[in-house]
């Protein structure tokens, strides 16, 4: 079912954003296509600028609690110092204020272009519309931020995120129940956030088309936090004298939370609980590897780094022209200001039947990393 807030427009793939439906496209390619895809087909065609005419990019995420955003910030540093720019890097620590600070830091030292993660996603235009005053373009990072005069985005797929989470539950409770029931919760992120609301729905979508599944929980964590996850669980196996079937996470670290509740009462097993958790951190891989978490979802961060870092390059070094002419984007996503020219990177579900195959196979990590041995 089509979200009211849909339009298409052309081949594209136009649509509008509020940040709690879905961006929702052709299935194929949301969950297919996309894994499909070689990384190449989503880099802009950028050279190596040469030292004269080096340039400065700013890369502001909202945080480096994750364990992933040390592959985020390598990644995004190795491809622009191979376009010949200089990186101006900064992290807010899931502060609103501080993330305001580090940026207008980041004008202030001549940045051409900023790539930015939004701690919240509701306010952070505010930010691009001061950049521009400056003359510096914006382009998002793995959130959508709303209501701004956003220049261009990179981000994965976070419905099909969701999506797959889902789905992978559903399998699950067939193969443990014999048909499609139980009491499922939904861990979210920061109160609020645009991708944290987009993953949740694509898992609400999947919960709809199944009616034998009930939603016990639906709760938002700020900061994202673990902790705070944990403590939702421990209190929902209180109350619920742990019957508790599936908790799907918007993140890896609250899965861990969720997974340490679980502990607790004799339940961290993916053959009592299933959970499902999202960026594949290393200790949530391991977690899948020794059957304590169902599933996590790769996202895999060196082309979202790389392709964030080639746009950026691109825009800084041709500021008089339209990110449209330059960038090669697979959607255009109305934020609630602005139609932005979107690169999406693909998703990829990891269970401990492919773990092999894709996150060994593709060096995320190493087997003595995942295996111990």
């Amino acid at each position: 079912m089509w979200s009211k807030n849909v339009r298409f427009a052309d081949k594209v793939g136009k649509f509008s954003w509020d940040g709690t439906q879905a961006v929702k496209c052709d299935r194929r390619l949301v969950l297919c296509g996309l894994a499909s895809l070689p990384a190449a087909s989503f880099a802009p065609l950028v050279q190596p600028a040469g030292a004269a005419d080096k340039i400065k990019i700013g890369f502001l995420l909202k945080t480096m609690q994750e364990e992933r955003y040390q592959r985020d910030k390598a990644a995004f540093l190795a491809r622009t110092a191979a376009l010949g720019a200089e990186v101006i890097f900064d992290s807010a620590n899931n502060d609103e204020q501080a993330q305001l600070s580090a940026f207008e830091n980041m004008l202030s030292q001549g940045a051409r272009v900023i790539v930015l993660q939004p701690v919240n996603t509701g306010t952070a235009g505010g930010m691009v519309t001061s950049a521009h005053k400056s003359g510096v373009k914006v382009v998002g990072y793995d959130a959508m931020l709303l209501n701004g005069p956003l220049d261009a985005m990179v981000m994965q797929d976070s419905w099909a995120v969701g999506k797959l989470q889902a789905e992978a539950m559903v399998n699950w409770l067939q193969k443990k129940y014999g048909s499609v029931k139980g009491n499922v919760v939904l861990i979210r992120g920061q109160p609020g956030d645009s991708n944290a609301n987009t993953m949740s729905s694509g898992v609400l979508e999947v919960l709809k088309a199944n009616p034998g599944l009930k939603l016990v929980a639906d709760q938002s964590h700020e900061g994202w936090s673990p902790d705070k996850a944990m403590a939702t669980a421990e209190n929902l196996l209180t109350k619920f004298g742990n019957g508790i079937d599936a908790v799907i996470c918007n993140n890896s670290g609250m899965a861990r939370g969720v997974i340490a509740a679980l502990d607790a009462q004799g339940l961290a097993s993916a053959d009592k609980v299933f959970v499902a958790g999202s960026d594949a951190d290393l200790v949530n891989i391991q977690f899948v590897a020794q059957g304590k978490e169902a599933a996590e979802i790769w996202k895999k961060i060196t082309p979202l780094a790389e392709r964030a870092a080639e746009a950026a390059v691109m825009l800084a070094t041709n500021p008089d022209k339209d990110p449209r002419t330059l960038l090669k984007f697979d959607r255009v996503i109305n934020n609630g200001a602005v139609d932005v020219p979107t690169i999406v990177t693909p998703v990829v579900l990891v269970d401990k039947a492919n773990l092999d195959a894709t996150i060994i196979a593709e060096s995320f990590y190493t087997r003595q990393q995942v295996y111990g041995k």
